[in-house]
């Protein structure tokens, strides 16, 4: 990598963190788990022999 897009990646990384003011971890926690309950239902409701 160039030493221009190693600063200003580490400059992005430093002013924001990843974090997003609007997503819950909780919200997203709890929809991941509910999108896996419903797929292991699709999938052991048609998996039938």
């Amino acid at each position: 990598m160039s030493p221009l897009a190693v600063s200003t990646l580490t400059t992005l990384a430093e002013d924001h963190g990843g974090n997003h003011p609007s997503l819950s971890p909780y919200l997203t926690g709890f929809g991941a788990l509910g999108a896996l309950l419903i797929l292991l239902w699709l999938v052991t409701r048609f998996n039938r022999d």
